[in-house]
């Protein structure tokens, strides 16, 4: 339903006229695409979060500026993007060196699930599109400066017109022009080389066995066989940790030098985030009497090979959705 369509149903004739509630309930219709939006533009589920609610006390303070010569869609993006650009303006730090990005969060698929999926070119659907919310393309994001990122997110993400981005952003036509060609190059330098050959599609029975074959290595901490499903290129990082391991030499030394081989009494949990498998892995605690969140591997599969392992901390079990615990007998 359109804001006209809306205001006409409610008998006002503009939002100044419109209470709390019924206003909470307009904006509600977009929170996990404006989620999702922030999210892109932050890297960062909890600081997008915070910003959508931003979003929200900002466009009911300034509801009375809402003049209807775009949709309520347009003018809440406009409020997140600024949103976004304020908060990246004071706290948001350069990205380590190497490619890094500390404080990249997991974005559970149940919830983009709750987007309608749609057609190809209806705005829900190129929200969630895959190949802008997988981790790769998220931590290349997060490397280009802050309104080139913006105009990437909007234009090429979301699909606005030059003149509406250029709007959204107090910015002319050719200022956002030549923003987009700059965040395109940064892009093109940070994404893997193989872009195209990400995990795209459903996962396909190749991919589900590879998935398979690693989790059972990984309950096994088997590192041999787990090195065998890795490219020879493979990288490896655990945000908000510092390092990143590129190489499998360099991988499998790691592991083995933080004693991962000595480590029994895992188990692990098939899910999916950013629209690319991951497991969550649970480590025996004999006091608990259960098996208790350790860390959650997503990984990124290109030619039937492990070209990536983004592993977050325990602390994301909850947000994932992902039991507490597992009891002896492996149930949940």
């Amino acid at each position: 339903m359109s804001a006209d369509t809306w205001l006409e149903e409610l008998g006002v004739s503009g939002l100044g006229e419109v209470d709390e509630p019924a206003f909470s309930a307009l904006a509600e219709r977009h929170r996990r695409e404006l989620h999702v939006h922030c999210y892109r533009m932050l890297g960062s589920f909890e600081d997008a979060e915070d910003t959508v609610q931003e979003t929200f006390l900002r466009a009911w303070r300034r509801r009375e500026t809402f003049e209807g010569r775009s949709t309520f869609r347009a003018w809440l993006y406009r409020i997140a993007t600024n949103a976004c650009l304020d908060l990246l303006a004071k706290c948001r730090p350069e990205p380590a060196t190497g490619g890094e990005v500390l404080w990249l969060q997991p974005y559970p698929d149940r919830l983009l699930d709750e987007l309608p999926a749609g057609d190809a070119d209806e705005p829900e659907a190129l929200a969630v599109a895959r190949e802008t919310i997988e981790l790769a393309y998220l931590v290349a994001v997060q490397h280009l400066a802050p309104r080139p990122r913006a105009v990437l997110i909007l234009r090429d993400v979301l699909g606005w017109p030059a003149k509406g981005v250029a709007e959204f952003l107090g910015d002319s036509v050719n200022s956002v022009n030549s923003a987009l060609q700059r965040a395109r190059a940064g892009m093109r330098e940070h994404l893997p080389a193989e872009r195209q050959d990400w995990t795209g599609g459903e996962q396909d029975a190749g991919m589900r066995e590879l998935v398979r074959r690693f989790t059972e290595a990984s309950v096994a901490t088997d590192v041999d066989r787990l090195a065998a499903l890795l490219r020879d290129d493979v990288r490896c990082s655990m945000p908000p940790t510092p390092g990143l391991y590129v190489g499998r030499d360099t991988v499998v030394t790691y592991w083995v030098e933080s004693g991962f081989e000595g480590m029994k009494g895992l188990r692990a949990v098939l899910t999916s985030v950013n629209r690319q498998p991951a497991l969550a892995f649970y480590h025996w605690r004999e006091r608990e009497g259960a098996y208790l969140p350790l860390t959650i591997d997503v990984l990124r599969i290109t030619g039937g090979a492990i070209t990536e392992i983004v592993t977050f901390h325990d602390d994301r079990f909850p947000r994932l959705g992902l039991p507490e615990r597992l009891p002896a007998d492996g149930t949940e």
